[in-house]
């Protein structure tokens, strides 16, 4: 991949190596699909991977950003896991989590801006315990595998 690689390339990169992805996430993963379609009143919104995680019985959903955290990514993850929680969670099924997956982050700004979020989040290289609860932590990979299998994947490229 390019230097200044974007967030469909990166996705693509993903999906091309789904296989080994779901591997190193580790048990439990199913890969639901990319850019999965939620209609919301009048608009479409695209999930960049939708994953379901079989023992803890809910959904996980990435998002992928190839720039520096901002706070206002979290209303956007936090808005796909409502939607997903009210359109595809059935009964039998947890809340969903969301992963967001960023180049790079302020770990003080990523705390601030999880603060007051109810819904289980993690960014890549926030601390997780602040975030999951203990049930999660221990069946989701950590932010370092994360962080070490993309870029692994980009580095294949």
């Amino acid at each position: 991949m390019r230097d200044d690689y974007d967030e469909k390339e990166l996705e693509d990169a993903l999906v091309n190596q789904i296989t080994q992805f779901l591997l190193e996430l580790g048990t439990g993963f199913s890969y639901v699909g990319r850019q999965v379609q939620l209609q919301v009143g009048e608009r479409e919104f695209y999930i960049d991977l939708l994953f379901y995680h079989i023992k803890l019985h809910c959904y996980v959903v990435v998002e992928l950003k190839t720039k520096r955290f901002e706070p206002e990514y979290v209303g956007k993850l936090n808005f796909y896991v409502t939607a997903v929680n009210k359109q595809l969670t059935g009964n039998g099924d947890n809340p969903a989590i969301g992963l967001l997956i960023c180049k790079d982050k302020d770990n003080v700004v990523a705390e601030y801006s999880l603060e007051e979020v109810s819904q289980p989040i993690g960014i890549a290289g926030y601390e997780l315990s602040n975030a999951l609860s203990k049930e999660y932590q221990s069946s989701l990979p950590t932010i370092e595998t994360l962080e070490s299998e993309v870029a692994k994947m980009m580095d294949t490229k």
